[in-house]
């Protein structure tokens, strides 16, 4: 991903996330998942990508790595070696050419089951630092090809770096225009790893604004995120959007997984989606 923008170090006070900065009283709680009941994410709420999905990451994605226990959304990568069922000994795709993967994680979405139009879209999580960790929350349009139905990364982190970041396309296919801001963690608290965090965004007709325990990370006007034209879509951030959560390892940009320790975990409090009051 490129790198559009640059913020000067971040000092944050030390201090827990509070609870949830959802209050102001235009908004109302439109859809969550607290995870409070143990066992199989709801299935009303999520369903699973499986296998090899996108940027040659290591990891397969299954459902059995994602667990709610003790009011969290658990997210496990694991060092184990599975079988590829796409295998195809002669093939020249990355998903299809090994024949073993050799770490396995989950992805969860609410496509197909759940989208919204502008909003405020909540996470409060603990994600895992290490080396070739690559957690994140975002989300996708319901139309169009990827990056032409536009993303929104509210909270992707890998190789030291939290980034907030948009995408939509270019004349290229499969080749976004990125709008991405890069904050070192170490701009943080040294305990910053260790503590809950809310990631956050603010959408509407004329902006996103991406958080990080109320600060202010990265801001989009949806003037600047337009297709090309010609494309089917005119601006993806004028169309609902669904979630996804997931732990990736390795890839295009995760980094090299060898020398962490196994298991790993992404542990996620509740997701929320807030809209405003008509």
């Amino acid at each position: 991903m490129k790198l559009k923008k640059t913020i000067p170090p971040i000092l944050f006070a030390a201090l827990l996330a509070p609870a949830s900065y959802a209050l102001e009283s235009n908004y109302t709680l439109v859809w969550s998942d607290e995870f409070n009941d143990e066992g199989t994410p709801n299935p009303a709420n999520w369903i699973y990508e499986r296998g090899f999905v996108r940027n040659n990451e290591a990891q397969w994605y299954q459902p059995d790595n994602a667990i709610c226990t003790n009011g969290m959304l658990v997210i496990e990568g694991r060092r184990e070696r599975v079988p590829n069922t796409h295998y195809k000994p002669d093939s020249n795709s990355w998903r299809t050419q090994r024949k073993f993967a050799e770490y396995t994680s989950s992805c969860l979405t609410t496509k197909g089951l759940h989208s919204w139009k502008y909003g405020r879209f909540e996470m409060r999580a603990r994600i895992d630092v290490r080396p070739g960790l690559w957690p994140a929350f975002w989300t996708l349009g319901i139309h169009g090809k990827w990056p032409g139905n536009g993303e929104i990364d509210i909270m992707e982190y890998y190789q030291g770096q939290l980034l907030a970041n948009i995408a939509c396309a270019t004349k290229k296919q499969f080749t976004p225009k990125w709008d991405s801001v890069k904050t070192p963690i170490s701009n943080f608290q040294t305990d910053w790893p260790d503590q809950f965090h809310i990631w956050r965004m603010d959408w509407d007709e004329e902006r996103i604004r991406l958080y990080v325990d109320g600060q202010l990370l990265n801001e989009t006007p949806l003037k600047d995120t337009f297709n090309p034209a010609g494309h089917p879509i005119e601006n993806p951030f004028h169309q609902p959007q669904y979630i996804l959560v997931n732990l990736a390892i390795g890839g295009k940009a995760g980094g090299n997984p060898s020398a962490t320790e196994f298991p790993s975990r992404y542990e996620i409090d509740y997701v929320r989606v807030y809209q405003i009051k008509k």
